[in-house]
């Protein structure tokens, strides 16, 4: 079986706060490596009440320190809002700290709203300098020339794998043009993945850092002791991308009893269709599930996300799905 790995947004719960939200963090992360997980990476948001992992080096270091094996990452750090030295200082240092356990994933998208962007950005229209970001970024992990005016200390002849992350085409056609890895975020964004898969393993060129393609989907799964707490418990993600959706992001609710009287049928039809990459469900309707998602669209690596209201029940949900794994595997063997 492949491997799997968590994605994580730091989710700061109605009744809760930002601390917290990092002890849970710090909590499942060794809960993952534990569990054989293979990396634990943090996702770049901005001006989201509910997420809190908007200074995502800082808690890539705090979860690293924390744990002794797993690899921690980004997934990922938005390039636009960011000078590419500073970047690699910041992984440089991380990896200097942590060797052989630190990864950088690069997004595209500033990850936030417009208003954000402005006051995040270096200049607004950044995003369009996103390949030119990337190959410099790269170039600051290279070793440094004795006559190179501009070096990262630390970061020079660092081994800091680069991943390009996306939810279109052009990323996977930039990482395949780079010969670098590539995740795609299918837990939000699923409507482009095939066509994406496709082109990035046809147009991939192999490089220094990949000899062939490497691509991991990211899933959304919702996984309890029955197939009815499962669906509840996934109430809250789709609670929250209603909220998204008509302005009003805050704190992760609570589940519900009864979705349907909380969307209109066209936020219904919008939500099912943007989490449409999602396993919902008891030990087998899981592992049913996954092994579907891994034989139609064979990724490398799957990355699971459960954004889910209890911390408890969330760490029983990757405790399912690693289970399911496991059970895959040796059927597999």
């Amino acid at each position: 079986m492949i491997p799997f790995s968590v994605l994580d947004l730091a989710p700061v719960c109605e009744g809760s706060d930002a601390a917290q939200s990092f002890r849970n963090t710090l909590d499942l992360a060794r809960h993952a490596e534990a569990l054989g997980y293979r990396r634990y990476w943090l996702a770049e948001h901005h001006n989201m009440p509910g997420i809190a992992s908007a200074a995502t080096a800082v808690l890539i270091g705090y979860v690293a320190g924390g744990t002794s094996a797993i690899r921690v990452g980004s997934g990922g750090v938005m390039l636009p809002n960011h000078a590419p030295l500073q970047v690699a200082e910041q992984f440089g240092t991380l990896a200097s700290l942590y060797p052989g356990r630190i990864d950088l994933g690069l997004g595209r998208a500033p990850g936030t709203d417009q208003a954000t962007a402005r006051a995040l950005r270096r200049y607004f229209d950044s995003a369009e300098a996103f390949p030119n970001d990337v190959a410099e970024l790269l170039g600051y992990f290279q070793p440094a020339r004795p006559d190179q005016p501009v070096r990262a200390v630390p970061g020079a002849g660092l081994d800091v794998p680069v991943w390009l992350l996306g939810s279109s085409l052009f990323s996977a056609r930039l990482a395949a043009a780079l010969g670098l890895p590539f995740a795609f975020a299918s837990h939000f964004a699923p409507d482009a993945m095939t066509q994406a898969l496709d082109l990035y393993r046809r147009e991939f060129r192999p490089s220094a850092h990949l000899a062939r393609p490497y691509a991991m989907l990211a899933l959304n799964v919702a996984a309890a002791g029955t197939d009815g707490e499962a669906r509840r418990l996934f109430t809250t993600l789709q609670q929250s991308f209603v909220n998204l959706r008509r302005g009003r992001p805050g704190l992760v609710p609570p589940p519900v009893d009864d979705i349907e009287a909380y969307w209109s049928p066209t936020e219904k039809f919008g939500v099912e269709q943007a989490l449409a990459c999602s396993v919902v469900g008891g030990p087998a309707t899981v592992e049913r599930g996954i092994a579907e998602f891994v034989d139609r669209f064979r990724p490398d690596e799957l990355m699971l996300t459960a954004n889910l209201y209890d911390h408890a029940a969330r760490k029983r949900s990757f405790e399912i799905a690693a289970e399911a794994r496991d059970r895959l595997a040796g059927v597999a063997g």
